[in-house]
């Protein structure tokens, strides 16, 4: 497939990467299937499609990581053997991977030379790394402190040592695996300006994502995926949202939230005074007061770090706080015998954590076993006292698994087996299919596709408008102000206002998410 070169060279430049005829089959799963792409030098080079739809794949042959069944790599023109990652890296080739590879008692410093070392004496090699990491820094906006541990490290920082890393190596083309999944969207924009300045330098870009919105911002040129092959190769100027959508999914996609206006009953959650002080002696919770109706969705807004994820752990039972809770107007047990997950989800509380695979799935359980956790000592799936009806929760999985569109819709795979957007429906068939008065849930849609943002949406609508009450926890705006019927904003373990989302809009929650209570002064 020919790519049009967007940057006005000639057309005798050769191509910075071509992959032509590349398939790949995992057992009976084709995973790509005779791909061919082009990318030009000094591009920024989109690849978008489904969880599922081969990308990481692609990039994880052009990395080194697998090795195709059929095909050619050619890098700058030249067909190129790339058997492991360090092949690759010797083809200039750096990627920066969704979940970084970086270990966190290291420094910066050491982190970046790690595996790159000269000789046997390290400390030639880090003396090296100081100076060449400044010139870096000062030249692609990406300034860390080289002597701070990586733990210490939030992850916008995190990315750009991954990002320092590959260019310590040399790296004249990047792949960025879905890397604005865990920034807020300042971050976000930040990394997008070090983007630009890198493909200023004369650097060629790959980025996967599934946002469309980073793709009309940030791309030259965008390539579609599709169940593992390659459905189109289009200039960004000459497109939009809704025919990459479409492209994408196969399907027109309603890419707002469709909703009516909510009808609020009794409350469902009430929150006083809530205090929660960490293992290391910090208050992340300094005094929050809450409520939620049923049938209406409180969001809450925030830069990652300010509170939310505590807030969710103390009222799903995975972490002590002080203060007080009530749900249905009947307190809730904080501290005592009856303050762990088994005695909330007794008391009608749903939870659909933030990080799906370490705390809403076991990744080496079947997925029947997932959709059973928490819920196996419910009285269906007691044969007698000594065995649980494990049939009978494989034929409930079954169920909740058509009924999510879980794909494959095979309850007997391990959790592993499912990209993340299925596995996200997982958590949420579990929890919604309990029939909870109050459902919690926490980043719905992190790194989960179009279509399936567009069902989980729906799913959480449709749950409100049965009348129940939903606490919605997100990094994401967007999501935010179309989902939810009031939006409170935390900032430094506090409540720092709520606002209506006809009321109010993006500059004015940024506003207060950086503890600027007098937002129309700021304004």
């Amino acid at each position: 497939m020919n790519v049009e070169n967007t940057q006005g060279q000639p057309e005798t430049v050769a191509p910075a990467i071509e992959l032509r005829g590349i398939s790949k089959a995992f057992g009976p799963v084709q995973a790509n299937k005779d791909i061919s792409i082009r990318v030009m030098p000094g591009t920024i080079h989109g690849i978008i499609g489904e969880n599922g739809a081969g990308k990481s794949t692609l990039m994880s042959i052009l990395y080194g990581f697998y090795k195709a069944d059929a095909g050619t790599i050619l890098i700058n023109g030249q067909e190129t053997q790339i058997p492991d990652s360090q092949a690759a890296i010797a083809a200039g080739i750096g990627m920066v991977f969704q979940h970084f590879k970086l270990v966190e008692n290291f420094s910066v410093l050491e982190n970046v030379v790690l595996g790159a070392e000269e000789g046997e004496m390290l400390r030639p090699s880090l003396a090296k790394a100081r100076k060449l990491l400044k010139e870096l820094a000062d030249e692609y906006e990406l300034h860390v402190d080289p002597d701070k541990l990586v733990e210490d490290l939030g992850v916008g920082m995190q990315q750009r040592v991954e990002i320092l890393k590959a260019l310590y190596r040399q790296a004249d083309i990047l792949i960025l695996d879905e890397p604005t999944g865990v920034l807020t969207p300042a971050e976000a924009d930040h990394l997008f300006r070090i983007l630009e300045g890198l493909r200023a330098q004369g650097k060629t870009i790959i980025l996967i994502t599934h946002k469309l919105r980073e793709i009309m911002e940030i791309t030259d040129t965008v390539s579609v995926m599709r169940r593992g092959e390659m459905t189109a190769t289009v200039k960004t100027k000459d497109t939009n949202v809704e025919e990459l959508a479409e492209l994408m999914v196969g399907r027109k996609v309603l890419l707002r939230v469709d909703k009516k206006p909510a009808t609020p009953g009794d409350t469902v959650l009430e929150v006083k005074d809530l205090r929660m002080v960490d293992d290391h002696g910090v208050e992340r919770l300094k005094g929050i007061d809450l409520h939620v109706k049923a049938g209406e969705i409180l969001g809450i807004a925030g830069v990652s770090g300010n509170g939310q994820s505590e807030l969710l752990k103390v009222l799903g039972g995975f972490a002590n706080g002080t203060g007080e809770i009530r749900i249905n107007d009947d307190p809730i047990d904080l501290t005592g015998k009856h303050s762990d997950g088994r005695s909330r989800r007794e008391r009608g509380i749903s939870h659909v954590p933030e990080d799906r695979q370490h705390l809403g799935l076991i990744m080496d359980f079947t997925a029947w076993e997932n959709l059973a956790f928490g819920y196996h000592h419910a009285p269906e799936y007691q044969k007698n006292k000594l065995l649980m009806d494990n049939a009978g929760m494989i034929e409930t999985a079954q169920g909740e698994m058509d009924r999510f569109d879980v794909r494959p819709p095979n309850p007997m795979l391990s959790a592993k087996n499912f990209s993340g957007g299925n596995q996200q429906k997982i958590v949420l068939a579990r929890e919604i299919e309990r029939n909870p008065d109050l459902l919690l849930v926490g980043q719905p849609t992190r790194g989960v596709d179009i279509g399936a943002i567009e069902f989980i949406h729906q799913r959480i609508i449709d749950l409100r408008d049965q009348g129940k009450a939903i606490l919605l926890v997100s990094v994401e705006l967007e999501e935010i102000l179309s989902m939810s019927d009031r939006i409170a904003v935390m900032f430094d373990g506090h409540i720092m206002g709520e606002r209506l989302p006809a009321e109010t809009d993006e500059k004015e929650l940024g506003l207060l998410m950086a503890g600027v209570t007098d937002t129309k002064g700021a304004a």
